[in-house]
């Protein structure tokens, strides 16, 4: 007899806090230097406003690219569905990653805790994305240096 394994909200939590304890010993323990506080600082003073400029400047993008696939939904029968299948899941990412960090933005600025952790979860979709995508600069790149900064600034978040 076969079971059936599906993942369960505990699963997923502790998953996650498993990365979250090896990226905090890898990141900040073990990291081979440390960024200086003055810098932390101001990544922490000024990153939310960086963001709040990086999510004005993404909205556009988000639009264009669930636009751009539903005007070639119907041409994807043609062509195949691959491109409409990527450039869809693209905007779904995209929208998913936007929707945590306006939502972790209020509370970048009061330095909440629930806040640092929503854009840890950001990162975490955006490494999923990049390894569906087969972007693999992207992946570890862009996720080790994304976790490498929220790491070294968590200390400041409460």
């Amino acid at each position: 007899m076969e079971t059936k394994q599906t993942k369960t909200p505990s699963d997923i939590k502790s998953l996650i806090g498993q990365i979250e304890t090896q990226c905090d010993l890898y990141l900040v323990k073990k990291a081979p230097f440390a960024i200086p506080e003055n810098i932390k600082e101001m990544i922490v003073k000024y990153g939310p406003y960086l963001s709040l400029i990086l999510i004005v400047m993404s909205l556009p993008v988000i639009l264009a690219t669930l636009g751009v696939s539903s005007l070639l939904m119907p041409l994807s029968v043609i062509g195949g569905a691959g491109f409409n299948f990527m450039s869809t899941l693209s905007g779904i990412f995209l929208l998913v990653t936007i929707i945590l960090q306006i939502v972790a933005l209020p509370g970048l600025f009061k330095r909440a805790a629930s806040s640092w952790r929503l854009m840890f979860y950001s990162t975490l979709i955006n490494a999923i994305y990049s390894l569906f995508s087969f972007n693999l600069g992207g992946l570890i790149i862009g996720t080790l240096l994304s976790l490498y900064v929220l790491f070294q600034i968590k200390s400041y978040y409460r």
